[in-house]
């Protein structure tokens, strides 16, 4: 009868609107399970990976995508002509917490990060180029996305790192494994553009204290990554407030890549050796070399230039130059071995005394030029 509905048809509306309801919230969270779609609807289950806190070796050639989740290069442009160091900047959604992420030029690993975002450096020759970044998450979903670019130049490196935001630090141990050693604890800052002390305006403040006599803190800032530089200079300037208290300071430079990682590390030993020492990677000790090394006179600015290369599996220490003074190094050391990341990074480190006096140190004009 016209103007009367029956009650299969209202069972049938209702089951008809739950159904566009339950498909609209389907449609907006991608998948059933909340998971999106690509992941919910994946016809493989992966295998997680067995121990979180291993970081694996590059798988090379890359592998393929599985159930691939958000992925995306926002820079370069694709096709992009640039000049290397190239500015990557990639960014990963995935639908579990991040395992690990990594660059690939060419089919080869050059850079890994255990971060959503890529922000980094990549060094490569001149000529056309494909960059691909591989992020897997925790359950074993793995995205890719590629890219092809010409490298049409070649720029001096990466400048003024003092201003890095990636800068990150440890004391004695990071999770259960010795970093920057000490016999305790530091209390340590750090505070980026500063204005006074500064040469350009822009210094990075670090400061050392804390109670335990011989306590240390290493900072680090990854740059990029890439297998094409052989050759670097690490100039920079450094002013100390209290030239006597430090124990001693450290600068470094780290290149990971293919499973090896040649760390050039540099100290000037103050107290003990009064030398600068230089670090065996493979021994994982320092080495007293014949150049002296004393406190740093107070509130002066110090210019200092470590020249390196890459020669082979060994790290060639070239020469120092240090407050106006030049000094032929030429020492050779064999690099480290079974290294699962890879990463072009620079470090410094402040060593506390026996009484763990306070001090400040300022870097500027931190400078890590590559050919």
């Amino acid at each position: 009868m016209r103007g009367t509905v029956r009650r299969d048809q209202v069972q049938q509306c209702i089951l008809l609107a739950l159904t566009v309801v339950l498909a609209l919230i389907l449609a907006i969270m991608g998948g059933c399970s909340g998971l999106p779609k690509n992941v919910a609807n994946c016809p493989i289950t992966p295998t997680p990976p067995s121990d979180l806190t291993i970081v694996p070796p590059a798988a090379e050639p890359p592998p393929a995508s599985l159930c691939g989740f958000p992925l995306e290069i926002s820079s370069p442009g694709k096709g992009a002509s640039v000049q290397a160091p190239v500015p990557v900047v990639a960014v990963a959604t995935p639908p579990d917490p991040v395992y690990t992420v990594r660059v690939y030029v060419d089919n080869f690993a050059v850079l890994y990060t255990p971060s959503t975002i890529v922000n980094q450096l990549l060094w490569m020759p001149n000529g056309a180029h494909t960059i691909e970044v591989v992020a897997e998450d925790t359950a074993g979903y793995i995205a890719t996305t590629s890219m092809q670019v010409n490298v049409v130049g070649q720029l001096p490196g990466a400048l003024n790192l003092q201003e890095s935001p990636q800068w990150v630090s440890c004391s004695a141990v990071i999770v259960h494994t010795t970093c920057a050693a000490g016999l305790g604890v530091a209390v340590s800052t750090l505070t980026l553009h500063q204005q006074t002390p500064s040469l350009d305006g822009s210094a990075a403040k670090f400061t050392l204290a804390g109670k335990h006599a011989y306590s240390n803190e290493l900072y680090w800032t990854p740059i990029g990554g890439g297998s094409y530089p052989q050759h670097f200079n690490y100039d920079l300037w450094f002013y100390i407030d209290h030239g006597d208290r430090a124990q001693s300071l450290e600068f470094d430079v780290n290149q990971a890549f293919g499973g090896t990682r040649w760390t050039w590390g540099t100290q000037c030993d103050f107290n003990d050796s009064h030398r600068w020492n230089i670090w065996d990677p493979l021994g994982e000790v320092w080495k007293p070399i014949p150049i002296p090394c004393n406190h740093f006179p107070s509130n002066t600015w110090i210019h200092m230039v470590w020249t390196l290369e890459r020669v082979g599996n060994q790290v060639h220490y070239i020469a120092l130059s240090v407050a106006d003074h030049t000094y032929d190094v030429d020492t050779y050391y064999t690099a480290q071995p079974n290294w699962t990341q890879e990463e072009i990074d620079i470090a410094f480190q402040m060593d506390g005394n026996w009484d763990q006096q306070p001090y400040t140190v300022w870097l500027d004009r931190v400078n890590l030029f590559s050919y």
